[in-house]
């Protein structure tokens, strides 16, 4: 039976547990709900569009609808909807693995599959942890981190990406995490400006590093943008610099590319700005485009071959229900022939001019303290002097103006899927701007 609107935000309030959201947040009972996406635009259910800003929580890299994305998961519902990975394969994985490997530099060859990005990013510690044990340096068992980080919601996840104000409940849970200044070019602590910037903040970095080479056994960090932080980014240089150190005192590095991957800041993976190759990788979010949850730990060969169970076994003992899905890698392997055909980063990497060029439009508005910009994300950070209050009207007048955004504190960001036209994006700056303009 149809509900209308009324009716479905009443029984969401009585029955629906929201991810992130205050209960403050569906109080007023004028949220959209939404029922069908097409294209960059998401349709609620009184029939009003909006342009999803945010790619729908940084995943839908392709937009909503995709013909191509939709064909592959109706071909494969029709003749394999779920088969275990554990002493089994199926083609959809077979395949996904081998394309994965073929994007990735080096040896990364070797894909471990799972639903979402906590869970890629739990395999990757506990990897990490377990190849050290396996060739007999087991001293090696602490994590580092940039401050600031965020890696996802499950313990592990959050040891390494601790946010107090998210996390802090669960603090006696964690292991030890050892964590280092985070880089933020745009709003540089040590006042340097780029053209002479000799990377001061990598000292807490090289610091942890020297100190505890020998009982290290990784560094994880968001590749050139800690996006919970509120779209900090930074220069290659940073990650060209920390892949060496780690590379000399033999500590892996683990890349976490699920919310920066596929074609987001204009090349396929953040890490190639850097021309770096990193030990482990982490792919979610939009490895399908964000159409089905899926994930993927990225190793190294050598890694991998640690884990023989001969002489001694080092299986790894680890994996999810829902591992290398064959709807869900089907989806995937559609993703990545559509990246490829349809140009998508190469695409993007054009449309970020514009949308950089937009943004800074709005640095002289006397409420807006920074802007930043890398690929497609644009984000503007708003004074001190406005309350939460003050952001929340802000999002609700970009939502009556059919732009769906969700600031991250007062950090008010653009994500939006990379397909979205030049006018589209231009449009949702400028309405931006003008709601700025009248506060």
């Amino acid at each position: 039976m149809a509900m209308n609107t009324s009716t479905l935000r009443r029984i969401d309030q009585q029955h629906l547990w929201h991810p992130y959201t205050r209960f403050s947040a569906l109080q007023r009972a004028d949220f959209p709900v939404i029922v069908r996406g097409k294209g960059v635009y998401l349709y609620d259910t009184d029939g009003n569009r909006y342009f999803d800003a945010i790619s729908s929580w940084w995943c839908c890299n392709l937009g909503h609808g995709h013909p191509r994305l939709l064909s592959a998961m109706k071909r494969q519902i029709r003749t394999l909807q779920q088969s275990i990975l554990g002493n089994l394969s199926h083609p959809q994985a077979v395949q996904l693995a081998a394309a994965l490997a073929d994007l990735m530099p080096g040896t990364l060859d070797r894909a471990l599959f799972a639903s979402d990005g906590a869970s890629a990013v739990e395999a990757a510690l506990k990897i990490a942890l377990q190849y050290w044990h396996n060739i007999g340096r087991g001293e090696k068992k602490l994590i580092c981190s940039l401050e600031n980080a965020y890696h996802g919601d499950t313990l592990a996840a959050v040891a390494v990406g601790y946010i107090p104000r998210f996390h802090k409940p669960f603090e006696a849970l964690m292991p030890r995490v050892l964590r280092a200044e985070s880089p933020s070019c745009s709003s540089c602590r040590y006042g340097t400006d780029p053209s002479r910037c000799n990377l001061e903040c990598f000292h807490s970095m090289e610091t942890i590093l020297n100190e505890n080479a020998d009982t290290l056994a990784a560094v994880i960090i968001e590749p050139l943008c800690q996006g919970a932080a509120g779209m900090r980014t930074y220069t290659p240089r940073y990650l060209q610099r920390l892949s060496q150190e780690c590379q000399r005192r033999d500590i892996l590095l683990i890349v976490d590319e699920i919310a920066m991957g596929f074609g987001r800041t204009g090349r396929m993976f953040a890490f190639e700005h850097a021309g770096i190759t990193p030990d482990i990788v982490c792919l979610g979010k939009a490895l399908t485009a964000g159409y089905l949850p899926m994930s993927a730990t990225i190793v190294r060969e050598e890694i991998y071959q640690s884990f023989r169970d001969t002489p001694n076994d080092h299986t790894f003992y680890h994996g999810h229900t829902f591992s290398g899905n064959p709807i869900a890698a089907a989806t995937a392997l559609a993703a990545l022939d559509v990246y490829r055909r349809e140009d998508i980063v190469g695409r993007s990497a054009r449309t970020a001019a514009l949308l950089a060029a937009e943004m800074e439009s709005l640095r002289n508005i006397g409420l807006v303290s920074d802007i930043r910009c890398l690929g497609m994300i644009g984000a503007a950070e708003l004074s001190e002097a406005l309350s939460d209050e003050d952001i929340s009207q802000i999002t609700r007048r970009m939502w009556h103006a059919g732009i769906l955004i969700r600031p991250l504190g007062r950090v008010l960001y653009f994500m939006p899927p990379l397909i979205t036209p030049p006018a589209v994006l231009g449009r949702a700056v400028r309405t931006l701007k003008e709601i700025l303009q009248t506060l």
